[in-house]
């Protein structure tokens, strides 16, 4: 059994850091820990359920005979059942579950039956369907559908050892590879995600055609054969493009793939593309959130500092989407700032697209709403759920990277990391109550001479750092705090980063957000719910900048810290007329304290109003 890694970039040649498997770290935090038991006790095995109540397992069997009757859902829902392999496999990489383990077996076995002996397999294009076998690439998914199988199929090879779903996953791969590519016919995904699949299949097999099948798809792009659209990212070449666009899941996805090309053959046209998107989508068009993808029309971006609140996508997909392309250049460079992206998705856009109790999801994450958006169940595009499931499952993965001068810590939270470094075993234990609480320790049990490295936050202005009791002073670099020393046997080090609620504001051209703030303590965003301020609505709440913010813990929602602080409120009511002088106005507000909670965590109680960005008096 090998190990398991969200991205093995162990052997790749242009990458600053390198990944560490999911099983060398054991969480024992109450925020994450909690959330992977969540994972295996709940929704994993209700989204079985689901994929079976809704008849997508049933296609991979009616593609095999076993069952008659009609293809039922869209014609990617495939997919769903590969992502839930991928998200089952990286918990059984974390913790044994044989339960879950026979029932995937079982599911792979129905993807067996529903091969083709020549190695096609998407479930749609059967019986009737089968003279449209890609013939339309831009509109049908089967790419990005084989790219969810390869996925999965790595992972679960890496997690169980077992080569049953990596065998139907090589058959298709290699089919594809006798149809596309220099020498075969033209064509890219208008889904992307067969790019990183196809370079995580070759750092997997060693198959150099996987990795040349991944740059020819990139390369494909801008030439037309899909379209020619900017929502298919088809309007350019990859290596110029200058402006993120297009669908958000689409482009975020496609950057991944891009990233890992990169990391694997070194060429710098890429990489400054990367860092182009990646500066526009920064500083330009990515919510305080994390979230990606202002527009329900196309679920796409939309111009620079197109940022509305209520009408906000920010798709759950592309939370995570922009996860993994923030993971993919931090290990590409090293750098902090694309871990803040990181840690700022995973707590903010990403976690809100899941209930506290696993159950239930969002797919579009507003920022404002007046109590009609809830969780649902399911959805009949179920993109999401498994997609969240298998970020969850996989969070040990992103925490910790190594590199040739030692160990990197990029998301805070108590556990153990075990790993050798120099040849030498090395074990990290880290206590905090992160992310309410800025102070971490890290005892090491070492015996040997390396680098620790821990990541600065973005939102962190002011910090302090002790070796063994006695205060340092650290050498930053790239927003990592650098410790250097002959490690011994219990060695400890303490970082405190002084966390404190503070009131952001957003770019004047965001004309949504003129005139208003939001909260930020560390890395959570926040946000007024109706349920915890009865006096009145909460999209009527007016701050001024010298508020004074208040922290308290309360054992709500999973226990969480709440942010309070003194507002006013303008009750319509009152208003005689439709328009009054500001000093008669002014003369109608009354002083009230606003509770505001962690974005995550809103609609999961009573429904109503929810903001994030509140008007400042």
């Amino acid at each position: 059994m090998s190990s398991t890694f969200v991205i093995n970039n162990t052997k790749s040649k242009y990458c600053a850091l390198k990944s560490i498997p999911v099983e060398s770290v054991k969480l024992t935090d109450k925020f994450w820990s909690e959330r992977i038991k969540t994972m295996e006790e709940v929704t994993l095995p209700l989204q079985y359920e689901l994929l079976e109540e809704t008849h997508r397992i049933d296609n991979f069997r009616r593609a095999s005979g076993k069952i008659s009757g009609d293809f039922v859902g869209f014609f990617f829902n495939d997919s769903d059942v590969y992502k839930w392999i991928e998200a089952v496999a990286y918990l059984l990489s974390y913790k044994k579950n044989e339960k879950l383990e026979g029932l995937v077996d079982s599911v792979i076995e129905e993807i067996r039956l529903a091969q083709d002996e020549d190695g096609y397999l998407d479930t749609y294009f059967t019986f009737e369907k089968k003279q449209d076998r890609w013939t339309n690439l831009k509109d049908m998914h089967e790419l990005y559908c084989a790219g969810h199988l390869i996925q999965a199929a790595v992972a679960y090879r890496r997690a169980t050892g077992k080569a049953s779903l990596l065998n139907i996953a090589i058959k298709l791969a290699d089919h594809i590879a006798r149809i596309f590519g220099p020498h075969g016919r033209e064509g890219t995904s208008g889904h992307p995600e067969i790019e990183m699949a196809l370079v995580e299949l070759y750092r997997e097999t060693n198959d150099k055609k996987y990795l040349d099948l991944a740059r020819f798809f990139i390369d494909e792009r801008g030439k037309g054969v899909i379209g020619g659209s900017s929502y298919h990212i088809d309007h350019k070449p990859f290596r110029e493009l200058n402006e993120i666009v297009g669908h958000a899941v689409r482009s975020l996805y496609l950057n991944s793939g891009a990233t890992d090309l990169y990391m694997e053959i070194g060429d710098e046209t890429l990489l400054d593309a990367l860092e182009r998107l990646w500066s526009n989508l920064v500083e330009k068009k990515m919510y305080v959130t994390g979230g990606a993808g202002a527009r329900k029309e196309g679920e796409a971006f939309g111009e620079e500092y197109e940022l509305p609140n209520e009408t906000a996508y920010a798709e759950t997909c592309a939370g995570i989407a922009n996860l993994m392309w923030n993971f993919r250049m931090l290990q590409t460079l090293g750098e902090a700032r694309f871990a803040d992206i990181m840690e700022l998705c995973l707590y903010n856009g990403v976690l809100s697209g899941i209930s506290l109790d696993g159950k239930e999801y969002l797919y579009v994450n507003p920022l404002a709403d007046r109590g009609n958006h809830r969780r649902q169940r399911w959805f009949a595009c179920a993109c999401c759920p498994p997609n969240i499931a298998r970020t969850i499952t996989a969070i040990p993965g992103y925490m910790y990277s190594v590199s040739s001068d030692g160990i990197w810590v990029h998301l805070y939270a108590s556990s153990i990391l075990k790993l050798d470094i120099n040849s030498s075993s090395v074990t990290v234990k880290e206590e905090t109550d992160y992310p309410w609480d800025g102070n971490i320790e890290f005892v090491l049990e070492a015996n040997s001479h390396f680098k620790l490295f821990l990541r600065k936050p973005g939102w962190c202005e002011k910090f302090s750092v002790s070796i063994n009791g006695e205060k340092v002073n650290p050498i930053l670099e790239n927003s990592y705090i650098v410790i250097e020393k002959d490690w011994q046997e219990g060695d400890t080090v303490r970082l405190n980063l002084v966390m404190n609620p503070e009131l952001l504001e957003s770019h004047p051209k965001v004309k949504d957000n003129v005139g208003r703030v939001a909260i930020r303590r560390g890395p959570i965003i926040y946000c007024v719910e109706a349920e915890d301020n009865p006096w009145g609505d909460v999209w009527d709440l007016e701050i001024s900048e010298g508020t004074g913010l208040v922290e308290e813990y309360r054992d709500i929602l999973g226990g969480l810290v709440v942010v309070k602080g003194e507002g006013y409120v303008n009750d319509p009511e009152s208003w005689n007329g439709l328009y009054l002088t500001r000093g008669n106005a002014r003369a109608l507000k009354r002083e009230i304290e606003f509770v505001a909670i962690p974005y995550y965590a809103w609609a999961n109680r009573t429904p109503g109003p929810m903001e994030i960005w509140i008007k400042r008096s």
